[in-house]
């Protein structure tokens, strides 16, 4: 018993990582309907950013999300300007993103690599390797930090959204992106914003990630299907559903690597996306389907 309560808390302490990664795909495919495949290979240039100022100026990760942050915003901006917003009233746009964020994943993939080489590489403060001890359980201490600060910026996201009114205008587009247009709200802007939000909340999590896992540039392709399965768990566009299918997935991945053996953890995310797609496509919190 008690090592099943020791392993879901390693799956708790993962989970609010992966929420952060997963909401800032959420706020993305929600305000505009990106299907945004290049989101890990924004938060592996986040990574590199935190490992740079790591190895040269000796910042700590979790201090380089002050740097991250606004760049991958500025990042998120610019890429919407010239890439998408050109595009957002064609009748295919939803299908095109899917393209234009591959080839976007694929760029990044060959500039990180032409720059950093394809070596494994990851932040290493002193907290990465430590453990919290409490009583017959221990926490990694890394983790620990990673989720509470992941939880901060959520918590901060959903002030941001509920109390502003640009908050107000983003759950508008998110809920009905063509009545929040007939009632005055400048979605183009606010679509800007929110992708430039997405991208910062990759940059967060890249942060987080750089001291958490190994990355080398190609590794992105191996949370594609990950992050997927994150959003679609609780529901394309849903923050709440991001959350709880984040936890739920991070959980039930801890307990298929003690049972099974960490090279089978990855396939808790890959058949979680299958079923749901089979059997629940809007995803717990996610709305009907239309016809």
């Amino acid at each position: 018993m008690t090592q099943m309560v020791q392993i879901f808390l390693l799956g708790m302490s993962l989970g609010g990582v992966y929420a952060l990664m997963a909401a800032g795909l959420t706020i993305v495919f929600g305000v505009m309907r990106i299907v945004n495949i290049a989101h890990a290979a924004f938060m592996f240039i986040a990574a590199y950013i935190t490992y740079f100022l790591f190895q040269s100026f000796g910042v700590d990760p979790i201090l380089s999300i002050l740097v991250t942050m606004p760049v991958m915003y500025l990042l998120g901006v610019v890429v919407y300007r010239l890439v998408f917003a050109r595009i957002a009233d064609s009748s295919r746009f939803a299908e095109l993103t899917v393209l234009l964020t591959f080839s976007l994943a694929l760029v990044i993939e060959g500039l990180l690599g032409a720059m950093f080489t394809n070596i494994y590489r990851s932040t290493n403060p002193r907290y990465a390797t430590d453990a919290i001890l409490f009583g017959n359980f221990y926490l990694p201490e890394g983790q620990f930090y990673a989720t509470l600060i992941s939880l901060a910026l959520l918590g901060g996201l959903w002030l941001f959204l509920r109390t502003t009114r640009t908050g107000y205008a983003i759950r508008a587009a998110m809920q009905n992106r063509t009545a929040a247009q007939v009632v005055g709200v400048d979605v183009s802007r606010i679509s800007t914003i929110a992708f430039g939000l997405g991208m910062a909340m990759a940059g967060a999590s890249g942060s987080l990630s750089s001291f958490l896992f190994t990355f080398f540039p190609g590794k992105h392709w191996e949370w594609v299907a990950i992050l997927l399965s994150l959003i679609v768990l609780g529901g394309m566009g849903s923050l709440l559903g991001s959350l709880v299918g984040a936890f739920a997935l991070a959980v039930s991945a801890a307990y298929v690597s003690y049972f099974y053996g960490p090279t089978w953890s990855p396939i808790t995310f890959f058949l979680a996306l299958f079923l749901i797609l089979m059997f629940r496509p809007r995803g717990l919190f996610g709305k009907p389907m239309e016809a």
